[in-house]
């Protein structure tokens, strides 16, 4: 087996490969990407890995319904605060 891939180069990869059509990003659940991290990286929590990389600005990560979207920083859909969006259906925002 060659040289494993880094934790960014395995990430982005699979955000990639495990993208379903028309979808920027991918399910950290849902797409098998949780447990294919553990797997190659040794039982390392995959939670940990993607939250040093967005902290880093190399992913960006968006809460979920059963657990977490991953996308590359370039293609990451618009964050909204959600005060923002509150207050915005609230009328006063």
């Amino acid at each position: 087996m060659s040289e494993k891939l880094s934790h960014e180069e395995f990430v982005k990869k699979a955000i990639v490969s495990l993208r379903k059509e028309g979808y920027k990003g991918i399910h950290s659940v849902y797409s098998g990407f949780n447990e294919a991290c553990k797997k190659y990286f040794d039982g390392e929590n995959p939670v940990e890995v993607t939250s040093k990389l967005a902290s880093e600005g190399k992913i960006v990560i968006r809460p979920v319904k059963g657990g977490v979207m991953l996308y590359l920083p370039e293609e990451a859909p618009a964050s909204k605060s959600s005060a923002d969006e509150a207050l915005k259906k609230m009328g006063i925002g």
